[in-house]
């Protein structure tokens, strides 16, 4: 009897001791979020992430090499990112809309939003921002949180995280040195009212067009220019079809990691943890590695024969002078605008 109950108590105490051990050890991927991991039963996802931008702008660099490695390593495998540049899934608005019907997980617009949420096109108003600390204070604070109030109510989707175009400037087949120069100059702008506006105070003939679209026809000389930060002519290769670049800096453009809001919310708090901060953390170095390009990019471009005009006081003065009919027309339609201007004006001090 006393072998039988020697015998039952190692059993016991060999089962206790396995036990312990397994309690010990993590089935892969069943950790938190801050520990590596994410629960096992979370559901796998493959986020395609869709946008404008050549392959090689800020934007993809830092998809690749921040927003997909945090988003896969820190899922522990419930999260794959596909990473579709270059209009591959459509121009801006077709990957917009792809993003609000679902077809889209994910996506780095402009404001193309802006026509049916006007706050959205607070961030592109005209000689607003004075340099890139400016606009980033601005986005990343209450302004930009009340930009994108919103979206998800409207548009079905969720906002993530504020990246960055840069600075908008004029790339066209001439030199210009005035405001007069503008007159009859065939302009290419994004297809958005404020843009098209814009153009067309500074007297130019305005053609709307998608991204897409642009370098052929500056090519076959559709248009004279187009509009757009110096990484976009560098990465999309327009400086081979253009001579002169004007470094007007007249609009600032940003861009907002999306995704699709119904998704969103099937999503683990883990998984949303998870690409939100995958998200801030890539966009920030997006903002950084941009504002760092600046100057090596107009080298670049120097190199290739393209000349930059930097307008003096007088000339920004006056196409700052020509577009004020915009804003009379936001503010006498928006009655949130002028405090909107004011609040965005007061962050640079």
């Amino acid at each position: 009897m006393k072998k039988s109950m020697s015998i039952l108590s190692c059993l016991i105490l060999s089962a206790v001791i396995f036990l312990s051990g397994c309690g010990g050890q993590q089935t892969a991927g069943s950790g938190s979020p801050g520990e590596g991991g994410i629960a096992s039963t979370a559901k796998k996802h493959t986020l395609k992430v869709a946008n404008y931008f050549a392959t090689e702008h800020p934007q993809n660099v830092a998809l690749r090499e921040k927003f997909k490695k945090i988003v896969e390593e820190k899922s522990g495998g419930t999260l794959q990112v596909q990473i579709y540049d270059n209009s591959k899934l459509g121009a801006e608005k077709e990957f917009y809309d792809g993003v609000r019907n679902g077809t889209i997980e994910m996506g780095i617009p402009g404001l193309i939003m802006q026509a049916d949420i006007p706050k959205m096109a607070v961030g592109e108003w005209p000689f607003l921002f004075k340099d890139f600390a400016h606009a980033k204070k601005v986005f990343n604070g209450p302004v930009g949180k009340e930009m994108t109030e919103e979206l998800e109510s409207k548009h079905g989707v969720h906002p993530l995280a504020w990246s960055a175009n840069g600075f908008r400037m004029f790339s066209t087949n001439k030199t210009i040195a005035s405001l007069e120069e503008f007159k009859g100059l065939r302009l290419r702008m994004p297809n958005i009212p404020n843009y098209i506006t814009l153009g067309k105070l500074l007297g130019a003939n305005v053609t709307p067009m998608p991204i897409s679209e642009v370098f052929t026809a500056l090519e076959q000389k559709v248009v004279d220019g187009q509009d757009n930060p110096i990484a976009t002519l560098k990465a999309s290769g327009w400086y081979e079809v253009q001579s002169d670049v004007l470094e007007s800096r007249h609009m600032f453009s940003p861009n907002l990691y999306i995704i699709n809001a119904k998704l969103w919310n099937q999503l683990t708090a883990e998984q949303q943890q998870i690409i939100e901060e995958a998200a801030k953390v890539s966009a920030d170095y997006e903002w950084e590695l941009l504002e760092k390009s600046y100057e090596d990019d107009k080298k670049f471009l120097q190199e290739k024969g393209i000349k930059f005009t930097t307008p003096d006081d007088s000339f920004r003065q006056s196409m700052e002078a020509a577009v004020q009919p915009l804003y009379d027309e936001i503010f006498q339609k928006y009655p949130w605008a002028k405090e909107m201007v004011e609040k965005i004006k007061a962050e640079a001090k």
